[in-house]
């Protein structure tokens, strides 16, 4: 069983609530718009950290990190991008790499809004965490937290950081 902590929007910040949560999980998953190289230095040199480009991330980033990643965690196909749309509405091409990969899991971020869907069409769990900077104009920051094991996705929690940084678990699901 690993616990996986899923982040996207950083835009460059990372505080001691991210930390917190980052210390309590196997893994940590960026899905784009890291912002700096300092958050992924931060994250990987206590965790394990896979993670994908945004459009504002620079040189660096993007030749540290791929645009997509497929990868297999506990018996969970996953494939991420940053910017990938939502169910019903992807990005171009996206829906044709999503029936070619056949992931489990889909992940992206880049709208800054936290959505978390099952995929009747390509029988797909799709998850965008929000952002978890304080750059954009979401209100609230959010992040995901999930457990994987023997090929099953089991209690997701939606964490919500105000900008004040006062933190609540808002729903967990098994």
């Amino acid at each position: 069983m690993k616990k996986i902590l899923l982040l996207s929007d950083t835009h460059g910040y990372i505080d001691d609530h991210i930390m917190e949560y980052v210390n309590e999980s196997d893994e940590v998953w960026h899905a784009g718009d890291v912002g700096s190289i300092d958050v992924t230095d931060k994250i990987s040199k206590i965790k394990l950290l896979r993670a994908v480009y945004g459009n504002i991330d620079g040189a660096e980033l993007r030749t540290s990190f791929p645009k997509d990643l497929v990868f297999t965690c506990e018996g969970v196909k996953v494939f991420m991008t940053h910017i990938g749309g939502r169910p019903g509405r992807y990005a171009k091409g996206i829906g044709q790499q999503i029936k070619s990969v056949k992931p489990k899991l889909f992940i992206c971020g880049h709208s800054h809004i936290l959505k978390i869907q099952f995929d009747k069409t390509h029988q797909v769990l799709f998850i965008n965490p929000g952002a978890m900077g304080k750059h954009g104009f979401h209100k609230v920051r959010t992040m995901v937290r999930f457990e994987l094991s023997k090929g099953e996705i089991t209690n997701m929690e939606v964490v919500e950081v105000k900008r004040k940084s006062s933190t609540k678990t808002i729903s967990r699901s098994n």
